[in-house]
């Protein structure tokens, strides 16, 4: 063990050797190509790890009976992978984009190795069993974990782990849904990684890796091999209109739902009340409407083909498929539960992302538009690009982002006869979604504790500063009964022209400024007056949990250089400067944009 050990070593010694004859650039190039395969190939493995667990568990069922194996899959497959990820990888990994995000912002882009495969793994489990989830979030984390761990390992800086990182995340969606312009789109508007000419350049290489090894490993064939013969017509332009309205709406609602449901499953502190409830939830759901089973992506295909009966099948309603309101009251209650199934999935411990259930919510209720328009009003218009252009409507409105929907559905199908309608009904989504919730699926935990970078750099900066670090604890405290000839005797061994004035509890009680005291210092009959004569209030408080973008508009508001920090209940802690937090601000400006 010890020789093998010494082995790896003198490769590693002779790999940074040999790297260091090449640029930056040529460095960059080549860690993007190897980023992009193993990516691609980590991606590879997850498909075919859910076409093996589809295949063993539903390809035997009978098509026109309900299976009551849809009541206990779901639970089974959120049990192994709580149990994985409690005892075997001890960290959390739900929320896969959430957390590449936190990553960025707070964890110097480092990802801890395990997310390499343990999304993978409980993923799989996950949706594999039926577990109502996408496999776009995981597979992102694992890709961007790939990133950043072979960036650690060459030992780059922070902006190329960055940049490494997100070349992961791009090449693993591309991957995923063999769309290399969607991979790249998505790190822009999602990951938001400052894109300059030096940078744009691996984050496409590793995107078309990892899409060229998916076409030689899985074919060239689209996620949705779509023979799209409507174009988009002038005369549907209302429909899209009001899709997009309808959009917005479903994709609030999917956010709404999604948090809420959370929340509940977040206060039940009991793992196996967890399991029992999520598994109540979805075994209902699933075993009375089988698309919500999994993904949903043979649902969608189904959908998008005009083969409505098959949605039908292995549902307990499958006699009733030919029945226009009962098909239509079908596929209402598919998309509005998809979205509680889903929910209730992560939040019973299964790990799964929401990027494929956006795109069933929006699927359906293009669908579902499209089959109540045409059924009660006689129309004829073509369910296809509804349902396409439904896709992206609700995408762009539940993850806040209308570029990566329109390209994504025009990849997915290999058809861009639709960029006019995609575009519309993306914009107006997004729109109204933004109007009723600024923040996106991915962002709003992140945005309420002030984690989250966003496009503009200065906020960007300060979600990487840190109170406690900055925060001054050299400050001699007094208390009340503290005299002024006692603190004239202090000036000579302090340094600190504040003194903090706390009770003996530890409650911060006014402070006292120097310069108060200097009419008096040199008038000894006064040296025998209590402290509290000079002490003021504080021009304001910082909390200690604040975030720094607060504290500096507290400055503002102030006016002030200096202001204690304490805790909620008014414990003092210490004094936070502004001029500590733009050195601060200087010193994280210059380590970001280091080349």
């Amino acid at each position: 063990m010890p020789k093998l050990r010494n082995k790896i070593a003198l490769l590693y010694r002779y790999l940074i050797i040999a790297t260091k004859r090449l640029t930056d650039k040529q460095l960059m190039i080549l860690l993007a190509i190897v980023v992009g395969l193993a990516a691609g190939f980590a991606t590879f493995v997850f498909e075919r790890a859910l076409m093996f667990f589809r295949f063993v568990l539903t390809s035997w069922f009978d098509i026109d009976t309900a299976s009551v194996f849809y009541l206990f899959y779901p639970v089974i497959g959120i049990i192994i992978a709580t149990l994985f990820v409690k005892y075997v990888v001890r960290d959390n990994i739900s929320e896969g984009v959430t957390r590449v995000l936190y990553a960025m912002s707070k964890k110097g882009s480092r990802i801890k190795p395990h997310n390499c495969y343990s999304s993978i793994v409980a993923s799989s489990a996950t949706i594999g069993f039926g577990g109502s989830v996408g496999p776009e979030a995981p597979i992102v984390l694992t890709g961007a974990a790939v990133g950043s761990n072979i960036a650690r390992f060459m030992r780059l800086n922070y902006k190329n782990i960055t940049l490494l990182l997100s070349c992961g995340a791009a090449a693993a969606l591309s991957a995923v849904f063999k769309a290399p312009i969607t991979g790249v789109v998505f790190v822009l508007e999602i990951l938001m990684l400052d894109i300059t000419v030096a940078s744009i350049i691996p984050l496409l290489i590793s995107a078309v890796t990892a899409t060229t090894l998916m076409f030689f490993l899985n074919g060239f064939d689209p996620v949705f091999n779509l023979n799209i013969l409507h174009s988009f017509e002038l005369e549907h332009l209302p429909y899209y209109i009001v899709l997009g309205l309808i959009c917005g709406l479903m994709s609030y609602y999917f956010t709404q739902i999604n948090s809420k449901i959370g929340q509940l499953f977040a206060r039940i502190k009991s793992m196996y009340r967890r399991w029992i409830a999520g598994g109540l939830i979805i075994g209902v759901l699933i075993f009375l409407f089988p698309p919500l089973y999994g993904e949903g992506y043979e649902s969608l295909a189904d959908l998008m083909h005009g083969n409505v009966d098959a949605l039908f099948n292995n549902s307990m309603f499958f006699q009733y498929r030919g029945i226009g309101w009962v098909v239509m009251l079908y596929l209402i209650a598919t998309l509005f539960f998809k979205v509680v199934a889903m929910s209730a999935t992560n939040g019973a411990g299964g790990v799964g992302g929401s990027f494929a259930p956006s795109l069933f919510v929006g699927a359906f209720t293009g669908a579902t538009m499209v089959y109540g328009l045409n059924y009660f009003f006689g129309l004829e218009l073509p369910i296809i690009p509804f349902t396409l252009v439904g896709m992206a409507g609700v995408m762009s409105g539940v993850m806040n982002a209308p570029l990566t929907s329109i390209f994504l559905i025009a990849e997915l199908t290999n058809g861009y006869a639709l960029f006019v309608p995609l575009m519309l009904v993306a914009a107006l989504s997004f729109a109204l979604d933004y109007y009723l919730e600024p923040y996106s699926i991915y962002t709003k935990k992140l945005s309420q504790s002030g984690e989250l970078l966003t496009h503009n750099k200065d906020r960007s900066i300060l979600v990487f500063l840190d109170l406690p670090a900055l925060m001054e604890t050299d400050f001699y405290k007094i208390s009340m009964n503290t005299t002024l000839g006692d603190v004239v005797n202090l000036i000579s061994t302090v340094h600190r022209n504040i003194f903090p004035v706390v009770s003996k509890d530890g409650t911060l009680l006014g402070i006292v400024q120097l310069d108060d005291l200097r009419a008096d210092m040199f008038s000894p009959e006064k040296y025998g007056t209590t402290i509290d004569r000079y002490m003021i209030a504080p021009p304001d408080l910082i909390y200690q949990n604040e975030q720094i973008g607060s504290v500096l508009d507290a400055f503002e508001d102030s006016k002030a250089w200096m202001l204690p920090v304490v805790t909620t209940d008014k414990k003092y802690l210490g004094f936070i400067s502004k001029s500590r937090i733009l050195a601060a601000y200087r010193e994280q400006l210059r380590a970001i944009s280091e080349e």
